[in-house]
């Protein structure tokens, strides 16, 4: 088993560069000279006293009922890392989806969230993740997603890293995320409204970075906030296919540079600069 970077399981960072303490609260924090702003999803109440995160997430149960078979289908197809296979199993996805699409929730396929975007499907999150997580013993450290869609694979995150900050470019979205997020109370995770390139500096070093968008090539912003001993894990369009086609991209950050390999192909919205 290998062993990624570890960081400080708390971190506020405030506008001005100083820290928050654990078990403080900042509240709204925006940035300086960045578009950036970031809240925790702790939410106003405290967790019920002796509830882990894992045990507020399952105190509601399924409608459908079908996530314990959703998990044994991914099982069979190969995917293994018993942490993210019970955040897979812990995470209600209907509560990500509208109404209309949530007898959908549990099958294998994207779905649409709105703007032009989806939420993956679970067999991408759940490889996604692993690969992230590189069969590493206890939780990662810090870790950054880019692109926060409706905030499903954030909640994943929050149960295999001690800490995530989440981005996304859109207002909408943002505030959708926060939402469904909301009623979970994760303190360790942070949504922030932001330029997803730009990557979020004042979090780094991240021990992961893991892209829910794909562009050409990967921004040097993310492999500079990358820590050494970390991994990043994204799509990004591989040369020489017509139709160009998109394939899962490994980065591990070496104290020599940057180890890439490319992974199975994929499909996931265009990455895009700026906010809206």
């Amino acid at each position: 088993m290998k062993h990624r970077p570890s960081f400080p399981s708390r971190l506020n960072v405030l506008a001005d560069g100083s820290h928050v303490a654990a078990g403080q609260r900042p509240g709204a924090i925006k940035t300086t000279g960045q578009n950036v702003r970031t809240k925790s999803i702790a939410g106003s109440a405290a967790r019920p006293s002796g509830q882990t995160a894992a045990q507020v997430l399952q105190r509601t149960p399924d409608p459908i009922s079908t996530r314990r078979n959703m998990v044994r289908k991914l099982a069979d197809r190969g995917l293994s890392d018993p942490r993210v296979m019970a955040a897979i199993g812990i995470v209600e996805r209907h509560r990500f989806v509208d109404s209309a699409l949530q007898a959908q929730a549990y099958e294998d396929t994207s779905l649409p969230i709105g703007l032009g975007q989806t939420i993956s499907k679970p067999g991408v999150v759940a490889r996604m993740v692993e690969l992230l997580r590189d069969g590493c013993e206890g939780k990662l450290g810090r870790v950054l997603e880019i692109g926060t869609g409706c905030g499903y694979q954030a909640a994943v995150l929050s149960l295999v890293a001690t800490e995530v900050y989440s981005i996304e470019r859109l207002r909408w979205l943002h505030d959708k995320a926060r939402d469904n997020l909301r009623y979970l109370r994760l303190a360790n995770l942070h949504l922030l409204f932001g330029d997803g390139m730009a990557g979020f500096a004042k979090g780094a070093p991240y021990a992961g970075i893991i892209a829910a968008a794909g562009g050409d090539e990967i921004p040097q912003a993310w492999t500079d906030q990358l820590a050494v001993g970390g991994r990043l894990v994204a799509p990004v369009l591989v040369a020489g296919g017509k139709p160009a086609q998109q394939a899962l991209l490994v980065i591990d950050k070496t104290a020599l540079g940057l180890r890439r390999a490319v992974f199975e192909a994929v499909h996931f919205v265009p990455l895009k600069s700026g906010v809206a």
